[in-house]
């Protein structure tokens, strides 16, 4: 796990990268991550074939993202709220080119599920989103991804649907645009540092989230990730989410791998009022 973890984070978050690297070094690291994408002869059909590290996108069985049944879901009593306790911190906008993310500091914030503690490294966005409702696809998804310190990996998914702006990508709106420029006029993809960053929004616990077992989304597809899906919809809105795409590689504008086979995985529900009875 811990192997596919250091995979993942430097396709994803490039966290090392970012805090150690200088621009020329992060560039190149840029030029290399267009390993996959999301559509033709390097899309999610054929990410297992890229690379024998990403074998898990095509035979695991326990992938993400998948379809959440709202009448096939286990409410779990033993289930607790979730705690998320997020500092402000001086972030980075980062343009990965298949998508877009905010990268933390150390020591920022963490998640604790089941009384273990997660460390935010990062969170990203998605569009359309990737977990579906009933077979819903949404306009949009952002992944906060927690790591604790023996190596396993949870990642807390909201969903966003078409409305007024989202306050968070607000705050970073600017910064969006800089990452766009940056591409149309010198094709650089250098972070882009974004200074005192503490939404309040990011921080708000939910009163109701579905949980299961998956894996990361992107290769090389390392299983055995927990998923927390917050059952409430936010809003976006049009110009956010194109916002979103512009910087992308034209191969990944739309950057959701499909849906997954469940193979049986339970998903469990956790609300507030029925745990409490």
């Amino acid at each position: 796990m811990a192997a596919a973890l250091i995979t993942y984070f430097f396709f994803v978050a490039v966290t090392f990268f970012v805090v150690n690297s200088r621009a020329a070094d992060t560039k190149q690291v840029y030029n290399q991550q267009m390993q996959f994408t999301y559509s033709g002869l390097t899309g999610p059909a054929k990410w297992a074939s890229l690379d024998p590290k990403f074998s898990k996108c095509a035979n695991g069985k326990s992938q993400s993202p998948i379809n959440i049944v709202k009448d096939k879901v286990v409410v779990d009593k033993k289930l607790k709220p979730l705690i998320r306790q997020y500092n402000a911190a001086n972030v980075t906008l980062v343009n990965n080119k298949f998508n877009v993310a905010v990268v933390y500091p150390s020591n920022c914030g963490m998640l604790i599920v089941d009384g273990k503690k997660y460390s935010l490294k990062q969170m990203h966005w998605h569009s359309p989103s990737e977990h579906r409702i009933d077979g819903q696809q949404f306009a949009a998804e952002l992944h906060l991804v927690h790591v604790a310190d023996d190596g396993n990996v949870s990642v807390v998914g909201i969903l966003f649907q078409y409305g007024h702006p989202d306050p968070v990508i607000e705050k970073i709106q600017n910064k969006l645009s800089e990452l766009a420029k940056e591409i149309r006029t010198s094709n650089e993809e250098a972070p882009v540092m974004v200074g005192p960053f503490h939404p309040t929004e990011v921080r708000k616990n939910g009163h109701k989230y579905y949980r299961y077992i998956g894996s990361f989304s992107t290769p090389p597809c390392a299983e055995n990730v927990t998923w927390i899906i917050l059952a409430k919809v936010r809003s976006i809105s049009k110009e956010q989410v194109e916002a979103l795409k512009a910087p992308l590689d034209t191969r990944c504008k739309n950057n959701n791998r499909p849906v997954q086979e469940s193979n049986g995985r339970p998903v469990e529900l956790y609300e507030e009022q029925l745990n409490h009875v």
